[in-house]
């Protein structure tokens, strides 16, 4: 009984351990939307909804089987609600930004990065990276779903900023959730040059 405790536990350690700690997630999730808001042409509220629908997924990637699952399915449905039919079809043809996780070698990349060096921001970091901690990927209904987004037309396609030496940095070990060695980006890190954006209205 007790080996089989054992072994359970570090099953659980193990599983564990390729979790996003709070840190890691909310920097990737600012890296991916900084240039969703870019390329799609996002309001200010879009932006801010886009974070924290990333930050969500992100949070909830703990094994393989999450890149692509349940998480996934849900991050896909509720920028459905905060995305205009032009943008969220732009979406859908970004791969980078439609399946942002990459799993290899017993661990995942990001596929941002094979299209952006690590340290380009387009945008001010949005006011809820530092407020919201997660939890409105609810499986009911969408959060968002009565929320009000104002739909600009995105702008023409931007072209391609370079690789970072094609990886995510840090990011090829078994595990991207141990928050050391970090070089994503942090609060205050963008450089406010992006293309102007409307601001958008979200009720």
């Amino acid at each position: 009984m007790k080996k089989m405790m054992l072994m359970a536990m570090m099953m659980t350690i193990a599983i564990s351990a390729n979790a996003m700690t709070y840190n890691a997630a909310r920097n990737e999730a600012l890296f991916l939307s900084d240039k969703m808001a870019y390329e799609l042409g996002l309001t200010n509220a879009q932006y801010e909804a886009v974070y924290e629908i990333n930050l969500d997924y992100l949070l909830n990637v703990n094994t393989r089987a999450d890149v692509l699952g349940p998480w996934w399915d849900l991050r896909n449905r509720d920028l459905r609600f905060v995305l205009s039919t032009v943008q969220y079809n732009r979406y859908l043809a970004s791969t980078y930004f439609y399946r942002p996780l990459v799993w290899n070698a017993g661990g995942w990349s990001f596929a941002i990065y094979g299209r952006y060096h690590h340290n380009r921001m387009f945008m001010h970091c949005p006011a809820v990276f530092v407020s919201y901690r997660g939890g409105h990927n609810h499986r009911g209904a969408s959060f968002y779903a009565h929320h009000h987004f104002n739909h600009p037309a995105p702008p023409a396609r931007p072209g391609h900023h370079g690789p970072s030496a094609g990886h995510g940095p840090g990011h090829h070990g078994p595990s991207v959730g141990h928050g050391n060695g970090h070089h994503g980006p942090s609060v205050g890190h963008g450089n406010g040059h992006g293309p102007g954006r409307p601001n958008g209205h979200r009720r």
